[in-house]
C-alpha cells in the first residue's frame, strides 16, 4: 500500500508563514492600540461633560443652537439660562452670544440669544455678539478677534454638556484661557449615550487632524 508523504516546507515557505504571522500580529496590535485610544476618549469625553468647569472669568461665551424664528429653541433656551445664572452670580461681566443662521432664517441664533436675555433683564452693554459662525470653530474665532480687542482673553464657554471637552479644546486651540461649565441635558440616557459615543468620534479624529479641519468637513 502507498503511502503519501508532504513535502517538507520550503524556505520560502516558511518566510511568508513567518510574514504572514508578523503582519496578523501587527494588525491585531494596531487594532487593540485603536480600541484603547477610543476608550480613553470616550472616558475624557465622558468626565468633562460631568465637570463643571465654572470660574470667575472676563467673558461668558455661549454657543449657538437652533432658534425658531427668533425664539430660542429648548437646547439654546437651557444654555442660555444657565449662562444668565452664571452672570448673576457674578462670574464675568459679559456675555457672548454666538451663532449665524440658516438662509431661510430671519434671525441668527446670536440674535435670538441676545434678545432672550435682554428681556430677562441682562444690559445691553454686558451682551456682545457674533452672528457669522457656522460651527464651533468659526463661531469662537471670531469672538476671539473683537474680545482681544477689548483685553478679552479668559472664559467660559456654556454647550450642551457632551460637547463640553470638544468645545474647551477648540477654544483653547484658538488661543483662548477657557473653561467650560456645561449647560444641563435635555436628552434621556440612550440619546445622550449615542451623543458621547458620536462626540468620540469627533474628537478622536480632530486631535488627529486638527479640529479646524473637522468642522470643515462636517461642512
Amino acid at each position: 500500500m502507498a503511502v503519501s508523504v508532504e513535502p517538507a516546507p520550503t524556505g520560502s515557505t516558511r518566510s511568508r508563514r513567518r510574514w504572514g504571522t508578523r503582519i496578523l500580529r501587527a494588525l491585531l496590535a494596531l487594532m487593540l492600540l485603536v480600541v484603547l485610544y477610543l476608550v480613553l476618549t470616550f472616558v475624557q469625553v465622558y468626565r468633562a461633560s460631568t465637570h463643571d468647569g465654572a470660574r470667575e472669568a472676563d467673558a461668558i461665551i455661549v454657543l449657538g443652537a437652533a432658534q425658531y424664528d427668533g425664539r430660542p429653541s429648548p437646547v439654546l433656551q437651557e444654555r442660555l439660562d444657565h449662562a444668565l445664572e452664571l452672570y448673576d452670580a457674578g462670574l464675568a461681566p459679559v456675555i457672548v452670544l454666538t451663532g449665524g443662521k440658516q438662509d431661510q432664517d430671519t434671525f441668527t441664533e446670536a440674535t435670538a440669544g441676545y434678545n432672550y436675555l435682554r428681556d430677562q433683564g441682562v444690559p445691553d452693554e454686558a451682551l456682545l455678539k457674533e452672528v457669522r459662525g457656522k460651527s464651533t470653530w468659526d463661531s469662537l474665532r471670531a469672538a476671539r478677534r473683537f474680545l482681544l480687542e477689548r483685553g478679552i482673553d479668559r472664559i467660559v464657554l456654556v454647550t450642551d454638556d457632551y460637547h463640553a471637552y470638544r468645545a474647551e479644546a477648540t477654544a483653547e486651540d484658538i488661543g483662548f484661557d477657557a473653561a467650560v461649565s456645561p449647560s444641563d441635558s435635555l436628552l434621556s440616557g440612550t440619546h445622550q449615550l449615542r451623543n458621547l459615543t458620536r462626540e468620540t468620534a469627533a474628537v478622536a479624529i480632530g486631535r488627529i487632524i486638527g479640529y479646524d479641519r473637522l468642522y470643515r468637513l462636517n461642512g
